[in-house]
């Protein structure tokens, strides 16, 4: 339920013509569950509507009614000796629901704001002034524009389309609108990442492939000279066993010369 004290805004107002014109009377949930107009009514109930634009068209116990009735009631003449009463009729403003789509179109000036918040660029924000200076420059705007600014700022920060810094509106780093899609550039960073993940693997596999290699190389080396270790080991235990006969036999020869025999080498 909507608060019934709560004074109706002109914006309030031009939204609920503008979804009567779009809907018709009596279709108080279509209107309020509109999405250009839903920001604009979302704290008003479906009888407050229809109070309201009974007031607003002038119908059974409105506002415009009791004018209309004043409006019609004859002045009593200055002139006694007259009989005849002169009543003056007061033309009432005919409600604005005709040509709704020209007069009103909020969802049009919120996207003018957040348009020139974001063409603006300034890093702490844009003030009002700043704001209405751009969109006046590059748009034609009623009067009441700079007065409805603030409300539809604020309405703009309560729907977490822009951010509120020190009386200076920011355009929401996370805002997104519409669907998310992939940019050329992430694409090209998502291929680049790909394109250097398979150049590391195969990296890898190359480093793999040569510290293999040279193991085995080392292996065969070493194996190498483990056999060529063996061919000298082998080549001293033959030349002792070669030093050992020749020992052997000089202990013979001296053993016969010392008996005084002559001993004759060849």
């Amino acid at each position: 339920m909507g608060n019934p004290k709560q004074k109706w805004t002109a914006e309030e107002e031009e939204a609920l013509r503008a979804g009567v014109a779009k809907y018709g009377k009596g279709n108080w949930k279509l209107i309020q569950r509109d999405p250009e107009l839903s920001p604009f009514l979302f704290a008003r109930s479906n009888i407050d509507l229809k109070d309201k634009w009974r007031n607003l068209s002038g119908g059974p116990g409105g506002h415009g009614s009791r004018e209309k009735s004043r409006a019609s009631k004859p002045k009593p003449s200055s002139d006694g000796s007259q009989g005849a009463v002169v009543v003056k009729q007061t033309a009432l403003p005919k409600p604005l629901v005709d040509d709704s789509s020209k007069s009103f179109a909020p969802n049009r000036y919120n996207e003018m704001i957040i348009e020139a918040i974001s063409a603006l660029k300034e890093p702490n924000g844009s003030d009002n002034r700043a704001i209405v200076g751009y969109i006046e420059q590059r748009q034609e705007v009623p009067q009441s524009f700079k007065k409805q600014l603030c409300s539809r700022l604020k309405r703009l920060v309560a729907i977490e389309k822009i951010e509120k810094v020190q009386n200076r509106y920011k355009i929401r780093k996370d805002e997104t609108f519409g669907m998310k899609t992939t940019s050329p550039k992430q694409k090209g960073t998502k291929l680049k990442q790909s394109q250097n993940a398979g150049h590391t693997t195969c990296d890898a596999v190359e480093e793999a492939s040569m510290t293999a290699a040279y193991l085995i190389a080392e292996a065969e080396n070493k194996s190498f000279v483990a056999a060529e270790a063996v061919k000298e080991a082998e080549r001293v235990s033959k030349m002792a066993e070669d030093a050992d006969s020749l020992l052997q036999l000089a202990k013979e020869i001296f053993e016969t010369c010392s008996q005084g025999e002559i001993v004759l080498v060849a």
